[in-house]
């Protein structure tokens, strides 16, 4: 498992290995000098090197030094005093001049090959500005690679949040562990392609990790020979009031094709058709027959907020098994504090599936503070209410009311589109029919989703203009791809 960990906890693993030899600076320049070679290749062109104030430029001169020995032309860029170095810094500084190094306190021009950016590290916590801003514009206006050291300059590490500007790398070779700052947020936009490099450090266990199947491979389990519906659950969703009726649609659709033995549909538009034409298969029933009918439940897409649907969600409150929440089932529970009560005296499994403004709604911030530390959030929602939740996003955060927490990787910006969230849910809940625990459910189901984007990006289908109904069959392939055979 992939552990993430916070800067904090980053430097406290520094503080356990500061007297290694070779020393942690050494290691962590040459492995980035590597990967610069790795993306230089054949190319004889120069590699400029910009080293911050800090131990991140005491990287950079450790990797100037190396590529120089290398038989590269290198040029370091500056601007700092060496006598006010850090001493790891300075060392690496002197190595530096001691090899015939070149340094120049600012840079121009546009012939370089690739830029190492050192400017700036994990310890950055004020925003960016005057020449180190300007600095940086350069950088990305440079039109060629930028390999940034540990994260690139500019960007929270912890967060993902920009700081004033931030460097656009095409690549980052990040040292010990991976930050979450570097998955969420503006992270991906910024980071390039990732490399990880542990310095040959053996590297704790986090309350944070990166989503990966391990997480729920233990329930991807081929079904049985002699297999029958009823072995594989009854999902019920509720929600598709007057003229929201397609969100209900897409979640119940999605459920019957990840594999609930039924799917219930109740729709609380009076004028909605008795049967869906498209998906047959699925069981119309009025939303209040649900409760007694489904093994697991998911209210909210398309809801809407009216009298009817908040008495539908009080209602769900109170079934027995797995509750899903979603859209205006979340709104209505924010607004609600005596039915937010209600959720956290829940026996059963609840999942949260709140997007950003959602969030804030629950807790009762704005959407900009929400977004300024995702991880937070996810968190303070699950422990808030006692639940499994997905603070959906790019990075989509999943926390669990004990505290752990997770980012997911997989999918793309095409999924950018209405019903997406809908669909989300109706794999969750599939899963959640079909008696996963709800963590590795959710688990599960986010990075599904994610992955059957990808899917269909590679097949020539999106990103741009990827649709939600799209996305229903290709998770249902890429499930059966996961499933081992007999």
């Amino acid at each position: 498992m992939s552990t993430l960990l916070s800067s904090t906890a980053i430097r406290s693993v520094e503080a356990r290995h500061s007297d290694l030899h070779p020393p942690l600076m050494e290691r962590a320049g040459r492995a980035a000098a590597e990967v610069a070679l790795r993306i230089l290749g054949e190319a004889s062109s120069c590699v400029l090197v910009v080293a911050g104030p800090g131990n991140n430029g005491g990287d950079g001169f450790v990797v100037a030094r190396l590529l120089k020995e290398a038989g590269r032309d290198v040029v370091v860029a500056c601007g700092s005093d060496a006598r006010v170095l850090p001493p790891d810094a300075a060392i690496a500084r002197e190595a530096w001049d001691a090899a015939g190094g070149r340094t120049v306190a600012d840079f121009v021009g546009s012939q370089w090959g690739l830029v190492v950016d050192a400017l700036f590290g994990i310890g950055l916590k004020r925003p960016v500005d005057g020449r180190h801003a300007e600095c940086i514009a350069r950088i990305n206006a440079m039109g060629c690679p930028v390999l940034a050291l540990d994260v690139p300059s500019g960007l929270d590490a912890d967060t993902g949040a920009v700081r004033g500007s931030a460097v656009r790398a095409t690549h980052t070779a990040s040292f010990i562990a991976l930050k979450p700052g570097l998955l969420t947020l503006d992270g991906p936009d910024h980071c390039g392609e990732l490399s990880l490099h542990d310095l040959g450090l053996e590297v704790p266990e986090g309350e944070g990790a990166l989503l990966e199947r391990a997480m729920f491979a233990a329930y991807l389990r081929a079904r049985p020979r002699n297999a029958h519906k009823g072995m594989f659950g009854d999902a019920g969703v509720i929600g598709g009031a007057a003229g929201m009726t397609g969100a209900a649609l897409l979640a119940a659709r999605a459920g019957l094709k990840l594999g609930a033995g039924r799917v219930f549909l109740g729709l609380l538009d009076a004028a909605a058709p008795g049967f869906d034409p498209a998906c047959p298969e699925l069981m119309l029933r009025p939303p209040g027959d649900l409760h007694l009918l489904s093994s697991a439940l998911a209210v909210g897409p398309g809801l809407g907020q009216s009298e009817q649907a908040l008495q539908q969600l009080r209602r769900a409150l109170g079934f027995a098994g797995p509750l899903l929440l979603d859209a205006d089932a979340l709104n209505l529970l924010a607004a609600h504090p005596g039915m937010q009560q209600a959720l956290v005296r829940r026996e059963a499994a609840t999942v949260l599936t709140p997007h950003p403004a959602e969030a804030a709604r629950l807790l009762q911030c704005s959407t900009a503070e929400v977004q300024m530390d995702r991880v937070a959030s996810a968190c303070e929602m699950a422990r808030r209410f006692q639940a499994d939740v997905v603070l959906k996003g790019c990075g989509s955060v999943l926390a669990t009311a004990e505290g752990r927490w997770c980012i997911n990787t997989s999918g793309h910006p095409g999924m950018a589109s209405a019903g997406m969230g809908d669909v989300l849910s109706g794999l969750v809940l599939a899963l959640l029919a079909q008696g996963w625990p709800a963590t590795s459910a959710l688990a599960a189901g986010v990075h599904l989703h994610g992955r059957a984007a990808e899917r269909l990006a590679h097949a020539g289908i999106g990103p741009v203009g990827l649709s939600a109904s799209e996305l229903i069959d290709a998770a249902r392939a890429e499930f059966n791809d996961w499933l081992p055979t007999r």
